[in-house]
């Protein structure tokens, strides 16, 4: 994964949220606060949310914008916001969001990484449970 998607700044591995798109703002929010993207992407998220689910398997989601949305997208970036506590994610449970922004497709090689984490079941509870950044960063670069 290149290096400079992910701003430390956007790993939250404290959060709590009370449904999916509290999740998902939460993850927007993240992207909006290291400047990746402007406030209307968030609302772009939770519509691709409701078109297509973004939950990936072992406890993970994916949230991500539109196509149209790519216009308010900055630089790409990633977010990984962490849910300790679970949340329902239309009947599974989720606790961990990576969250994507992308103007182009400087995306995809950490999308084939954390599909290679994902198929991983040591790899993916590492992921899942992890309580430092540093954690987090040892698994994705």
């Amino acid at each position: 994964m290149r290096d400079d998607l992910l701003d430390l700044r956007a790993v939250l591995l404290h959060e709590r949220a009370a449904d999916r798109d509290e999740a998902i703002r939460r993850c927007g929010r993240a992207l909006v606060d290291v400047g990746a993207v402007t406030e209307p992407y968030v609302e772009a998220m939770l519509e691709r949310e409701r078109t297509l689910s973004t939950y990936v398997g072992e406890e993970v989601a994916i949230p991500h914008g539109t196509a149209a949305a790519k216009e308010v997208v900055r630089h790409d970036a990633i977010c990984i916001v962490r849910f300790p506590d679970g949340v329902d994610w239309d009947g599974e449970r989720v606790t961990l969001c990576v969250g994507i922004a992308a103007k182009g497709d400087g995306h995809v090689p950490l999308l084939a990484a954390l599909a290679d984490i994902l198929l991983d079941p040591e790899r993916a509870r590492a992921l899942r449970e992890a309580t430092e950044v540093h954690q987090v960063v040892k698994e994705l670069i």
